[in-house]
Formats: C-alpha cells, structure tokens, sequence
C-alpha cells in the first residue's frame, strides 16, 4: 500500500499519508541521478538533495513534492529514505527540515512554515541554532556527512 498522494499544499504540491504512518516507518527512498554541486548550479527546474560535499540526488517525483518545514514530522535515514519523525496521521502533510541535508554555503530560503519553531530562513545545518542542531544530531537525523562534522 503506497504511503502518500501527491496533492496541494501551501507550497504548491505536497505529499501527504494515505494513511496512519508509525514512528520509524520508511516512507519513500529518494531517486535521481546523482549530480555534483556545479550542476546543481544549472539546473532550473530540478530539486537537489545533498547526499555528500559534492554529491546531490537530482530528485524525481514524487520525492521532490517533500516540503520544509522547522517542526518536521519526517526526516532522512542513510541518505536516500524519507522517515516518520512520528505517528502521521492519514491526510497529514509531509515535511522534513530541509537544513539536516545541507552544506554548501549557496542556498537560503525565506521559510513560510508558520510553525511555532519558525527559524523564518533555511540554511545550512551549521547555522542553525545550537538547540535544534543538537537535537537533530541526537535523533540520527542529519546526512552522515554533515553529522560527521559535529
């Protein structure tokens, strides 16, 4: 049974669960072909996933309709698997901080999450907060190569 529809969110599409999602449940593995940093410099419609210093996933549907979000209910596992953070509820939205899968000192983002953890910019992890940057290491959830840093 598939875990999640493509459908609109606030940010355009989104993806949302089919169903009640448990705590720990793999979601989707993340698919693309893998770039490097300066290709993802000329890309103009894709979404890029960091996986490494200079090694992204050029995502594909559906894995590129992840949104952000500062209090996220997923997150990523060994690079390339969408986690349940929790026990998501059927036609709950999907979201993972996209800070845990960022190191490039390129990209910001003015974030609209509205949660009440807003940090109101997405940036590299190495400039979040020390609060949320310690708890994202503590729960395994930032990529290996950016948690190897810390």
């Amino acid at each position: 049974m598939k875990k999640f529809y493509i459908g609109a969110s606030a940010f355009g599409k989104g993806l949302f669960a089919t169903h009640l999602i448990k705590k720990g449940e793999v979601i989707l593995k993340f698919q693309g072909p893998l770039i490097t940093f300066k290709q993802t410099l000329k890309t103009k419609d894709g979404i890029p996933l960091q996986i490494g210093p200079d090694c992204y996933i050029y995502l594909r549907k559906p894995g590129r309709f992840a949104n952000h979000s500062c209090s996220p209910n997923t997150s990523i596992k060994k690079d390339h698997f969408l986690v349940a953070l929790k026990d998501i509820n059927k036609g709950e939205e999907l979201f993972f901080d996209y800070s845990t899968a960022m190191d490039e000192d390129c990209w910001t983002l003015k974030c609209m999450c509205n949660s009440k953890n807003c940090r109101k910019l997405i940036t590299d992890f190495k400039y979040l907060p020390k609060k949320p940057r310690d708890k994202y290491l503590k729960l395994g959830i930032v990529q290996k190569f950016i948690s190897e840093q810390f």
